[in-house]
Formats: C-alpha cells, structure tokens, sequence
C-alpha cells in the first residue's frame, strides 16, 4: 500500500495557506470584476476550469468570488516532442457557445509552467471573438517558462520542484492531499540499481 506522505518531501502549501491564498487572489477578481458605477455587470463572466488539476482550487474559487458567474470546463493537452511542448493545443472538451462576444472568460489553472498550454488556450479563446479572457492559477513556476506568458491572477509563485495534491498530480495520484507538496524525487525517478 502507497502512503502518500512518506511520499512529500516538504509541505509548500498548508490548508490554512491555501484557504489565505484563495481568499486573496478572490478578492481581485471580485474587485476588477465588480463595476465601478455599482450596475450589474453587462457581459456574462465565464468561470473555466482547466481540468483535472485546477478542479480543487477552482470550486474554492468560484466559492468565494461574490460576482454572478457561469461555470464551465475544458481539458486541453499540447502536443509533446520529447519532453517540451510544441505549443499546439489539443482539445479534449471544449467550450461550446455561440455568444462569445457577450462574455468575460476567466479561465482557472493549477499551475504554470512552461506557460505554452495556457497561452495557446488564451489565444484561442480570443480568436473566437471573446470580449476578454484572463487567466488565474494556484501555482506559478516562472523558473521553467518557455514561452512569454503571465497569468493575470498568481495565487503562489513556486521553485522548480515536482508539486502535487489540492488537485495536482503525479500518474493520477496525490490529488487528493488537502495541502501541496513537494513530491520526493525518488518517486518520479529510476534507480541507478
């Protein structure tokens, strides 16, 4: 039987600073997408999970943003040579609406890494006439960019160490942490046996 916490290195991120983390990174959105004239809001906002891994962070942040939403998935993978992305978007579900121009997308990530992913998510979603698309996400690894790309809401900017739980995985395991740790490299690599 696996035990995961023999598994964690360190805890990055406790419960208690992640309830902080979603609180605050919910209250900018609150605040920019809240109208300034105190109206209702004329465009939808669009909430959008990333799925799987932004899935834990993404209900604790629809919980908490105090504007009306509509919610929504996709799941999207880039192509891979080797072990970097070429940068073209595969969508697994999509978003399927004919008002795009009507509507605030705020798509939700777990973590950013090479920033590819997100940034040709982002770039799609505008070139179907969306009236703006932002991005927010738990993590931030800017360490391992390869692409020009910055969320426009980070909850926690990371080292370059293999995270996982609150959502994030390692081979469909670890989700299910309440906390984000950092996972011990013997896990994810081969002995030299």
């Amino acid at each position: 039987m696996i035990d995961p916490v023999q598994d964690i290195a360190s805890i990055l991120l406790s419960p208690e600073q992640i309830k902080e983390t979603v609180a605050r990174v919910a209250a900018q959105i609150n605040r920019d997408y809240t109208p300034a004239d105190g109206q209702p809001r004329k465009r939808k906002l669009i909430v959008v999970a990333v799925m799987k891994g932004s899935v834990f962070f993404y209900v604790d942040l629809v919980r908490a943003i105090t504007v009306p939403v509509e919610l929504d998935f996709v799941k999207v993978s880039s192509y891979y040579a080797g072990t970097s992305s070429s940068g073209q978007l595969k969508i697994h579900l999509d978003l399927k609406r004919d008002d795009y121009e009507n509507i605030d997308i705020l798509l939700v990530e777990d973590i950013v890494d090479s920033g590819r992913t997100l940034k040709s998510l982002t770039e799609n979603l505008r070139g179907r006439g969306a009236a703006s698309v932002r991005t927010v996400t738990l993590l931030d690894k800017p360490s391992r960019r390869e692409v020009d790309f910055k969320a426009d809401y980070i909850g926690k900017e990371v080292p370059d160490e293999f995270v996982v739980g609150y959502g994030l995985d390692y081979d469909e395991r670890y989700r299910d942490l309440p906390y984000v740790g950092i996972l011990h490299p013997r896990v994810y690599t081969k002995s030299e046996g």
